[in-house]
């Protein structure tokens, strides 16, 4: 039978034969490339980060976890309970990095550690007035005083909910050193507060704005703290989703009564939005000061208040601990 479709099979198998031939071509070339660049990576792989400055050339390490011993030892830190300075770096290494190191590495939000200088800070710090900047603070731990039973409070720790982005940092102020020791600063500029939460075991979150807003802090070297204000965590133009503000929005909920139920008070506290600042307290020390470069690096403790939903909830007290660092220029 003389059919278009008598010799069907023939074209096909020609077909086929070319598309193995194209196939195994394409895999071959593909391995040579793979090869080729699997010999330039390693030796890519192989060599270090290097970084000119001027005249000078520094190498610096690829993974800066290397530096963490060196940072808590160098803030005076002996306990675990402080790794939370996990990309632990001085102050020239980071200098060193470009926008692309930092970028997604966690390193924006740690302070610098001191790797030199002296512990005995007393005799190496010379008494005058000197402009405290620079000033970082890093926590390490929050901790949040709750009831644990029979009325007894005690600070528990918390689980952080927020991002990388919780560390003070570039601010300044005046320190005084005296004769004997004694200590005065006061901090008056800089990225003072930050908007942080954290988790109870519960799963309650408590929100707060970590801060040391116009710290004025009294002592000698070994501790010297005092009171600093705690702004509200939420700005005077904030609406509640009943659309009342400090500044702007209705006065009272619309469609509820304005008390009458024995609920007066509770009511108040809703209806009249309060940003007035609350008082927290900080105490710092000084472990190690290099007096070449002017570096100083210690340890803090503050407790402050959380947020009180514009006036309508009671503030809770929360604990924070972690690193400080700051450079003294006379």
């Amino acid at each position: 039978m003389h059919s278009e479709y008598a010799n069907f099979g023939a074209p096909s198998r020609r077909r086929c034969n070319f598309a193995t031939v194209s196939i195994a071509v394409n895999v071959a070339l593909l391995l040579v490339g793979a090869a080729v660049y699997m010999n330039s990576g390693s030796a890519e792989l192989a060599m270090p980060a290097v970084r000119t400055r001027g005249a000078s050339t520094r190498v610096y390490a690829q993974n800066p976890m290397k530096n963490i011993a060196a940072g808590l030892a160098a803030a005076g830190v002996g306990t675990m309970s402080f790794l939370g300075a996990s990309n632990a770096l001085t102050y020239d290494e980071f200098q060193g990095l470009s926008y692309n190191d930092v970028k997604g590495s966690g390193m924006a939000n740690t302070c610098p550690v001191l790797a030199t200088g002296t512990s005995d800070v007393k005799g190496a710090l010379k008494p005058g007035t000197y402009k405290f900047d620079k000033f970082c603070i890093e926590p390490t731990s929050f901790q949040v005083k709750e009831d644990v039973g029979k009325g007894v409070k005690e600070f528990i720790d918390t689980k952080l909910m927020t991002r990388l982005t919780y560390t003070l940092d570039a601010m300044s102020g005046t320190l005084k050193v005296g004769s004997g020791g004694a200590i005065e600063f006061k901090e008056e500029d800089g990225i003072d507060y930050a908007p942080t939460t954290v988790q109870l075991p519960g799963g309650a979150r408590v929100p707060f704005l970590f801060t040391v807003k116009e710290l004025d802090a009294k002592g000698d070297i070994s501790s010297f703290g005092g009171e600093f204000a705690v702004p509200s965590y939420r700005g005077s133009t904030f609406l509640d989703p009943k659309g009342r503000g400090a500044a702007t929005g209705y006065d009272t909920a619309v469609a509820i009564p304005a008390g009458g139920a024995g609920d007066e008070d509770a009511l108040t506290k809703e209806n009249m939005k309060s940003i007035k600042p609350l008082t927290g307290k900080a105490q710092l020390s000084i472990a190690k000061y290099d007096s070449v470069t002017g570096e100083v690096a210690g340890v803090f403790q503050s407790v402050q208040p959380s947020d009180t939903d514009l006036g309508a909830k009671v503030p809770k007290d929360i604990k924070i601990q972690g690193l400080w660092y700051a450079q003294l220029q006379q």
